[in-house]
């Protein structure tokens, strides 16, 4: 009885120091702060079963089709994708370097991920990271799937082939 009693106090402890160092003032929110190593690990996990849990979404049927590939191309550089995460030949816009934590290079992410997992992060964002929820901007969920298409095949597009995929689209020929 008296070891639970010596944890029981022991947590109560660590539970007020905790309160006065985050709530008192103590850790730095700066974005050029590093956080200690606990707490990155425990965002990264936090994060990581977040969306594990939450994304149930499936892909549409015929989703990694090769136009919706270049459709999702065009719709990661139009709603600014490219600004953060960069794009192939196209480096990430200099603000983007201020973000903290590190915009994922998604080149290396996106093996790693499921499709319903990318749709969710980019249709919902992620809290805290300057990720926004491009659902909650306007992008359709069609929008998001064709981002997700042009994603799950990033690794292997070119610099030639996202170029010719982002290019404005001729105008229309006026009528006489």
């Amino acid at each position: 009885m008296k070891i639970l009693a010596a944890i029981g106090a022991l947590a109560v402890v660590f539970a007020v120091v905790a309160a006065v160092f985050f709530c008192g003032g103590f850790y730095s929110v700066a974005g050029t702060a590093e956080e200690p190593a606990i707490v990155k690990w425990a965002l990264n996990q936090v994060r990581t079963a977040s969306i594990v849990r939450h994304a149930h979404d499936q892909p549409p049927p015929g989703f990694d089709d090769p136009a919706k590939v270049q459709a999702g191309a065009r719709e990661f550089d139009e709603h600014g994708c490219v600004n953060c995460h960069g794009a192939p030949g196209v480096k990430w816009a200099k603000f983007s370097e201020g973000l903290h934590p590190d915009p994922p290079d998604l080149k290396d992410v996106v093996p790693e991920v499921t499709p319903s997992q990318l749709f969710w992060v980019i249709k919902n964002g992620i809290n805290m990271t300057g990720m926004p929820g491009f659902g909650a901007a306007g992008a359709t969920d069609e929008d998001i799937w064709a981002i997700v298409a042009f994603l799950k095949k990033l690794p292997s597009v070119s610099e030639a082939d996202y170029k010719a995929w982002t290019a404005p689209l001729p105008a229309p020929a006026a009528k006489p």
